[in-house]
C-alpha cells in the first residue's frame, strides 16, 4: 500500500511538474517553418501555411507548385497531417519516458527532427505529449505546431510509414485513466 501511494505522489507531481512546463513555456518555442523533404527537394513552409492547408484544404501557391514538383498529392498529405490517434497524454508520457517508448521515439525521429538532429527524441516526446494534453488526441499537425524548436525537419518520403507506425503503436495504449 506504501508503494503504491509513493508511486502515486511520484506520478502526481511529475504531471504538476511536466503540465507546468507546458502551460507557462511561451509560444516562442514552438515551431515556426517546416523543412519538408521529398528525395532531393527540400521546401520551407511556415507551420502557420501548413495548419490552414490542413484545416481547409486551401494550398498556398508555394505549397502547390512544391507539391506538383515532388509529385505528391496534396490531399495525401493533408490525410497525414489530420489523422487523429487517440490517447491518455499521462500514459503516453509514462510510456514515452520509457526504453520501449525511446526506441519508439528514435524511429519516429528519423522521420520528423530538429535541424540539428540533436535531441531528436526529448523534443518529439515534448510536441507529441502536448498535443495530447487538450484533446487526448495527437495529429501530427499539432505535433508540428507543438515542436519546440523554431524549425522542425520532416522526411515527406517517409510521413505515411512513421504516421502509420504511431497510429499502430500509440493507437494501442489503453484508453483509461490512469488516476
Amino acid at each position: 500500500m506504501y508503494r503504491y501511494l509513493l508511486l502515486s505522489r511520484r506520478s502526481l507531481l511529475g504531471l504538476i511538474a511536466f503540465m507546468s512546463v507546458c502551460l507557462f513555456s511561451s509560444a516562442a518555442n514552438a515551431a515556426e517553418s517546416v523543412v519538408l523533404k521529398y528525395r532531393f527537394l527540400r521546401e520551407t513552409i511556415s507551420v502557420s501555411e501548413l495548419s490552414t492547408f490542413a484545416q481547409t484544404g486551401e494550398l498556398s501557391s508555394s505549397l502547390q507548385a512544391y507539391l506538383k514538383l515532388a509529385g505528391k498529392d496534396p490531399e495525401e498529405l493533408r490525410s497525414i497531417l489530420t489523422q487523429e490517434i487517440a490517447v491518455n497524454p499521462i500514459l503516453l508520457s509514462r510510456v514515452l519516458n520509457s526504453v520501449v517508448g525511446e526506441a519508439m521515439l528514435d524511429r519516429a525521429s528519423q522521420v520528423v527532427h530538429t535541424p540539428s538532429d540533436r535531441a531528436n527524441r526529448e523534443s518529439l516526446r515534448s510536441a507529441l505529449v502536448t498535443s495530447a494534453l487538450g484533446d487526448e488526441k495527437i495529429t501530427l499537425i499539432e505535433t508540428l505546431e507543438n515542436y519546440p524548436t523554431p524549425e522542425v525537419h520532416v522526411e515527406g518520403d517517409r510521413l505515411v510509414e512513421i504516421v502509420q507506425y504511431m497510429t499502430r503503436v500509440i493507437g494501442s495504449l489503453p484508453r483509461v485513466r490512469v488516476f
